[in-house]
């Protein structure tokens, strides 16, 4: 039943009326009694008798004949719910989006759904056709591990791979491969990608590999209309592929053969709203319910993707070392002691010498130059003048920002404007920049090339693409757009804003983005160059300058390994008020040699207390978890208390 209690988080037998007998099927939606409140409910079994003494009652309505939830996705939510301590209800809210009448009564354009099972597209070579575009891309031949993997796909085999994309390769076109194979093999695929602008790019590269209406998206963005017209049809059968943002990793994909995911370490694969799962654990676990083969990409590597190698439950698929050193760019670190004798102002300019003579030589070559800032925005904290103290406003506290040049300061979290600031330790009233953002940034690359174009891209406005000519792009990590024939430069600006974050995967994320976008640029026999602002000895910078993620995601786990972080640990957050997690901690039976660590003060006046267990105790302590908040929910506890498992934001 769709009930947030904890405590009712379990199956409830229900008598069908006659009058209803041929519509309630497994997968339906129902309204049913419960309290003397009518709730909804989804009908997991049909069977002849109940296990129940007592007296039952009948369904009261049938929402609608269309079975929407599949015996596969039950299992599957039911074994979210567990692993992150959560409830059904909550996942089955994730996995089966709000009925749309008006589209269930529509019939499905059978033009558009593709060909017959069995005149299933046949398998592409490592370099098929596209309808005559170009593939910029290096091909699965160029990674010695490549082609096995397409075959294992097209026998229908389980094959599980960590793919470290090479610089330049048109990733889309290697997914599209992986799932032609798989149709082609009788079986369907699941891709799931951070943001629209990776779902156009590959429902493009389907678009041309498969045909028309072979398959289809299933993105939040879509519109509740179009969402649900694209879950009817993989849940009708229509469809073998479904690809979108973490609104597709529970798509209702009959005999799925594929279960693949894009960049598995972007923040955006995590869900907001509880029980909290990640994108990759779900496909991961849908794989281990069936014979299902799975392909988790990037240009950079999480530490979960290393420890699926390191265990062995996957393999990795790499490019040899000398097509890495063919097609990767050149990169130079701005604060290596070679630098920093050229130009002494290395260590604190914001933009060296180096990098602006590396932009210059590409904008004189006629090629773009992209430039990456980790915040948006013009000034999006600004400090004292006179002591550097940091500004903050006077009514709540939060970080004073300057919105565009000569604007009046103003707060971002309550928005108010700030125009007579004082400095409370020395009363100084002159602000200077403490970060500096796009937008600012953008400003004063415009002065320093005055016959240049500037553009950026960020949250007002992402850029798909860019054309082959002299520009200076400004982006913000995840924005950056496509060069036709790559950049000629690309500048990595302030790395200090992410290798200095408090937490636990800053140096993880910080080099996740820079492949990103250095993978953009021109191979370094063309001409391309890669700026790090940023000391030549961190380990992150020396990944980038090998271009070599796996040698970095295993000093990363090692470390992880050693301390006791996920992921060679599972640790839960329990967040709420003071009164309410001690009440929830009392109520918990602890697993053996579980740690307590905290409190630590959280967001609101919160508190944050953290558990910490073996790897082997995970499950135990997700159970332990979910039976104390079903006692607190039993108890009508009035405070709420969030439960996340391995969250992001550990520390």
């Amino acid at each position: 039943m769709d009930v947030p209690l904890a405590h009712l988080d379990r199956l409830f037998d229900y008598l069908v009326p006659a009058e209803l007998d041929d519509g309630v099927r497994p997968g339906t939606r129902v309204r049913v009694r419960f309290a003397g409140q009518l709730v909804g409910g989804w009908v997991l079994d049909r069977v002849a008798a109940s296990g129940h003494d007592g007296k039952l009652a009948f369904l009261d309505k049938l929402v609608s004949p269309e079975p929407v939830l599949t015996a596969e996705v039950a299992r599957l939510a039911r074994a979210v719910a567990d692993r992150y301590a959560g409830h059904l209800a909550d996942v089955l809210r994730l996995a089966v989006p709000p009925r749309h009448a008006r589209v269930e009564q529509q019939p499905y354009d059978l033009g558009l759904a593709g060909p017959a099972d069995d005149q299933a597209a046949p398998v592409p070579s490592a370099r098929a056709d596209r309808g005559g575009a170009p593939d910029t891309g290096h091909g699965w031949a160029a990674y010695p591990a490549g082609p096995a993997f397409l075959r294992a796909l097209t026998d229908a085999r389980a094959a599980r791979a960590v793919w470290a994309a090479l610089p330049g390769e048109n990733w889309a076109a290697r997914y599209a491969d992986a799932v032609a194979a798989t149709v082609g093999g009788g079986r369907g695929a699941v891709v799931v990608l951070p943001d629209g602008r990776d779902v156009d790019r590959l429902d493009t590269e389907l678009a041309r590999r498969l045909g028309a209406g072979r398959h289809v998206v299933l993105t939040a963005a879509l519109g509740p209309a179009k969402r649900y017209r694209a879950f009817l049809a993989a849940s009708r059968g229509l469809v073998k592929v479904v690809i979108g943002t973490r609104a597709a990793m529970f798509a209702p994909v009959a005999d799925l053969g594929l279960a693949a995911i894009w960049d598995d370490g972007d923040d955006v694969h995590a869900e907001p709203r509880a029980p909290y799962p990640h994108a990759r654990d779900v496909l991961l676990t849908r794989a281990q319910f069936g014979e299902t083969a799975v392909l988790l990409g990037g240009y950079a590597r999480s530490g979960e993707a290393q420890q699926l190698i390191e265990t062995g439950w996957a393999r990795e698929i790499v490019g040899a070392r000398t097509a890495i050193r063919r097609s990767a760019p050149l990169v130079t670190p701005a604060g290596d002691d070679a630098q920093l004798a050229r130009d002494a102002a290395a260590a604190t300019a914001r933009l060296p010498s180096l990098a602006f003579t590396t932009a210059r030589a590409a904008l004189q070559a006629g090629t773009p130059v992209l430039v990456q800032v980790p915040r948006r925005g013009y000034l999006p904290s600004v400090s004292c003048a006179q002591c550097r103290s940091p500004a903050r406003c006077p009514h709540c506290a939060g970080p004073l920002a300057l919105p565009s040049a000569g604007a009046t300061p103003a707060c971002r979290w309550c928005g108010r404007p700030a125009a007579g600031y004082a400095c409370p330790h020395c009363q100084g009233r002159r602000l200077r920049a403490a970060v500096t953002g796009a937008r600012r940034t953008a400003e004063e690359l415009g002065r320093a090339f005055p016959d240049t174009a500037v553009r950026t891209s960020g949250r007002d406005e992402v850029l798909a693409d860019v054309p082959a000519e002299p520009a200076v792009v400004v982006a913000t990590p995840g924005a950056e757009p496509v060069a036709a024939g790559g950049y000629g430069a690309v500048l990595l600006l302030d790395t200090w804003a992410l290798l200095t974050r408090a937490d636990l995967r800053s140096a993880e994320e910080a080099l996740r983005r820079w492949l990103s976008a250095a993978a953009l640029a021109r191979p370094a026999a063309d001409g391309g160059r890669v700026v790090v602002v940023a000391d030549g000895g961190l380990a992150p910078v020396q990944a980038l300058l090998r271009w070599d993620p796996g040698w970095f995601a295993g000093r990363e786990l090692a470390d992880r390994r050693e301390l006791g972080f996920p992921p060679t640990a599972r640790m839960a957050s329990v967040t709420g008020s003071a009164e309410a997690v001690a009440e929830l901690l009392a109520a918990l039976r602890l697993p053996d040699e579980a740690e307590l660590l905290g409190p630590v003060p959280a967001a609101d006046g919160q508190e944050r207390m953290l558990v910490r267990v073996r790897r082997s105790q995970a499950a135990e302590l997700a159970r332990r978890l979910r039976e104390a908040a079903g006692t607190r929910s039993a108890r009508k506890a009035a405070q709420p208390v969030r439960i996340q498992i391995d969250p992001l934001d550990l520390l």
